[in-house]
């Protein structure tokens, strides 16, 4: 068969060029480089290194370092400053004040009344027109064995151009209590503390003790010597008729 003697002919070797050179096995390692050590070359730079590496810890210690202290807030209501200054109040009928919104729907006073109030204040010594009051009371709970009331008071104290301040807390009617001084402004920006009040006749005379921290010093016109808190204490009548040496600069009315 001529054609399959023709298919079986061979290729001559010298057609048949190898892939490489130097040919090798697939699976063999490849070949590696010698590391060679390190050396430094620069003698100096060696000499620092070792100096530098026996350096004793006194070298380093030397360095500055800031102290760091932190005082507690206890240990900072310690120390601060608290000023008092006392007010009166006084409702002299003549502001509708009190009006008493029965929102409880009772015959009796009950959970959820309001007591919107705004009344007249005084120096301590009782020699000066202040401002106003001007707030709020929720009846939280009628006390029937104490023919009184437990409010939740929101109220501010205005103080003319001097700024006012805010308060908030109990307001009982048969017993004194403490509210929280929660702000204020012009001078009393930034005011913290607390007032104690002094129920002397309901809701007719209120004395009030204020204890006040992180304000600057608080003019001598408000620090007057306070009259003895009772239940007969009235303003002096220069004070009740705005004379112009009575009342504080930009009183509120």
């Amino acid at each position: 068969m001529a054609t399959s003697s023709y298919a079986l002919r061979t290729i001559p070797s010298s057609f048949v060029k190898p892939a490489c050179a130097n040919p090798r096995s697939f699976l063999s390692a490849p070949p590696t480089k010698a590391i060679l050590p390190f050396t430094l070359s620069n003698s100096s730079f060696t000499g620092n290194l070792k100096m530098n590496s026996a350096l004793p810890h006194s070298c380093f210690s030397s360095v500055p370092k800031k102290s760091f202290s932190c005082k507690s807030q206890a240990e900072h209501s310690e120390t601060e400053k608290v000023q008092e200054m006392s007010v009166y109040e006084f409702n002299e009928r003549d502001r509708g004040s009190p009006a008493y919104l029965r929102l409880g729907f009772k015959s009796v006073n009950s959970l959820g009344d309001l007591v919107p109030f705004s009344n007249k204040l005084y120096t301590g010594d009782l020699q000066k027109r202040i401002g106003i009051t001007a707030g709020i009371c929720i009846l939280i709970q009628h006390k029937a064995e104490k023919k009184g009331d437990r409010y939740e008071a929101v109220f501010s104290f205005y103080f003319g151009d001097y700024g006012h301040i805010s308060v908030q807390g109990p307001y009982l009617t048969y017993e004194d209590t403490f509210l929280t001084v929660t702000g204020g402004s012009g001078i009393f920006e930034g005011v913290r503390g607390q007032v104690k009040l002094n129920q002397l006749v309901y809701p007719f005379k209120i004395f009030y003790t204020f204890y006040l921290k992180g304000v600057k010093d608080l003019p001598q016109e408000l620090l007057g010597k306070a009259v003895e808190p009772n239940p007969a204490v009235e303003p002096a009548p220069a004070a009740k008729a705005l004379e112009a040496h009575a009342v504080i600069a930009g009183f509120t009315d």
